[in-house]
C-alpha cells in the first residue's frame, strides 16, 4: 500500500460513514415526522367533533329563536289587530 493510497481509503470510509448516518438521520425524521402527524390528527379530529357539536348547537337554537320570533309575530298581529279593533278602525 502507498502513501497515495490511504487517504484514499479513508475519504471512502469517511464518505461511507457519512451515507450512514445520514441514512438514520432520514428514519429517524421520518418516524418523527409520523409521530407529529398523528398527534396533530388526534388533536384535528377532536377539534372537528367539538366545532360539530357547537354546530348542531347553534342550528337547535336557530330554530328555538325562529319558532319564538313566529309566535312573537303571531300575538303582536293579535294585539294589533286588538287596538285596532278598539280603535274602532
Amino acid at each position: 500500500m502507498t502513501d497515495e493510497t490511504q487517504p484514499i481509503l479513508s475519504l471512502d470510509e469517511a464518505a461511507r460513514r457519512l451515507d450512514h448516518a445520514l441514512s438514520r438521520l432520514e428514519v429517524r425524521m421520518s418516524a418523527l415526522a409520523g409521530e407529529a402527524e398523528s398527534a396533530n390528527g388526534g388533536l384535528f379530529d377532536q377539534d372537528r367533533a367539538h366545532l360539530a357539536a357547537e354546530l348542531d348547537a347553534s342550528r337547535a337554537r336557530e330554530r328555538q329563536l325562529e319558532e319564538a320570533g313566529a309566535a312573537a309575530s303571531h300575538a303582536l298581529g293579535h294585539a294589533i289587530a286588538g287596538v285596532r279593533a278598539a280603535l274602532g278602525d
